[in-house]
């Protein structure tokens, strides 16, 4: 005989007319929903303590800053003034392919009437001109000025190099060009005029230049030559 009883839920059922919480364990909007693990308000989100400007970004385990090597002085403690004149790049054809090599040429002074030229070879550009300038800082000759320019014209040659240089009022400047002007301004020379004449060759209108500012005489020196005075009239 058939009964009409309606068969009990089970324990995982639920009742058809029950809704279901907004909140399930599983469910889309469950626990794992907006809690701890969420991408906008949980621990680790990317404004957290590991986010880019926390306790651990770039700028936390740095040591003391290195302060840069301290310029170059001459015997005296007057700072140098180093100009980088030239930088030649020589390539040698091997095996592999090429190998390169540089040369550099720098005019080192203290803008107080010394002067003095280096040239170095290396591998590298940056190793060149520093033995270079080591060698210029080593091999300085102090220069007659008178002022800020020179005591009178002079002209001097070196190999294929030929240099004059006249004496400028104040104000004219320097008019030069390459070499000259790199050993005008170390030396300390603001208004003076020059022309090279020879060759374009760097080294020798550099070494032209050295040689005409050392041989300039100032008016005291050359009476003492002459056995004379300042004041002593010419007959």
């Amino acid at each position: 005989m058939a009964t009409n009883e309606t068969p009990k839920p089970t324990g995982d059922a639920k009742p058809a007319g029950a809704a279901a919480p907004a909140g399930g364990d599983n469910s889309p909007g469950g626990d794992s929903r907006g809690g701890d693990s969420r991408g906008g308000g949980g621990f680790n989100r990317g404004g957290g303590s590991n986010r880019g400007g926390g306790f651990n970004r770039g700028g936390g385990g740095r040591g003391p800053r290195r302060e840069p090597p301290p310029a170059p002085t001459d015997k005296d403690g007057n700072e140098l003034t180093e100009k980088v004149v030239f930088i030649n790049r020589c390539s040698k054809v091997v095996k592999g392919g090429r190998r390169f090599s540089f040369s550099a040429l720098v005019v080192s002074g203290n803008s107080k009437g010394s002067v003095g030229v280096g040239f170095g070879k290396a591998n590298e550009v940056a190793e060149c001109i520093k033995k270079a300038s080591g060698i210029a800082s080593r091999s300085l000759k102090k220069v007659n000025l008178s002022g800020t320019t020179i005591p009178h014209e002079i002209y001097a040659e070196f190999g294929g190099g030929k240099v004059l240089l006249k004496p400028a009022s104040p104000g004219t400047g320097v008019i030069a060009g390459g070499g000259v002007r790199a050993v005008c301004e170390a030396v300390g020379i603001s208004d003076v005029l020059a022309k090279s004449l020879g060759s374009n060759n760097h080294a020798n209108v550099v070494k032209a230049t050295l040689k005409a500012l050392s041989e300039l005489r100032t008016r005291d020196q050359v009476f003492a030559l002459r056995g004379r005075t300042k004041n002593e009239k010419a007959i």
